[in-house]
């Protein structure tokens, strides 16, 4: 079981340029309120209460989240949370509306996230670890939680082996 500090810093590796890192604040909630809206359907009573693929995968990811730092584990599942509700509100609409706001914001999301990756000069993280699909969310959370101030220490530990944030340079770059 690798830490957050372990994951993030493999994960900021794939993650320097600073407009990378900008476009994971909006693709990567976009991605999670997609998963959430798609996989809101089909919903089973289970004593009572409504339960649906996206709040049975939440309660794992919580988990996962909450086994890796509890506070950064408790602010980052309240966020796919909270996104993963919206998704339940869309998911409420007509089906075309679901599945348009669905695979929309899903594609949308992943268009957002590779036009990072473009400035960043290299392949998205999880394209040689699976898990960073789950680190994700988990690193946005993060970056914003580093810009209020909290945890200036795992920051200077995940600089000091991933490297500082850039703006990469693309007329000059190695393609």
């Amino acid at each position: 079981m690798r830490s957050a500090l372990d994951l993030l810093t493999q994960y900021a590796a794939y993650h320097r340029d600073r407009r990378n890192i900008a476009t994971h604040f909006v693709g990567v909630p976009l991605i999670v309120f997609a998963v959430g809206t798609l996989l809101a359907r089909p919903q089973f009573d289970v004593a009572g209460w409504p339960l649906t693929p996206a709040w049975v995968l939440f309660a794992l990811t919580a988990l996962w989240y909450l086994s890796r730092h509890w506070v950064l584990g408790l602010t980052t599942s309240v966020a796919v949370g909270v996104l993963i509700g919206l998704g339940h509100l869309v998911a409420a609409s007509s089906t075309s509306i679901w599945l348009a706001a669905g695979i929309g914001t899903f594609v949308v999301g992943w268009i957002i996230q590779f036009i990072g990756h473009y400035y960043e000069g290299r392949k998205p993280a999880f394209v040689d670890d699976l898990i960073g699909l789950l680190v994700g969310p988990m690193f946005v959370v993060a970056e914003a939680m580093f810009a209020a101030g909290w945890n200036r220490e795992m920051l200077a530990r995940i600089e000091q082996k991933a490297g500082p944030t850039v703006v990469r340079d693309l007329a000059n770059a190695r393609p």
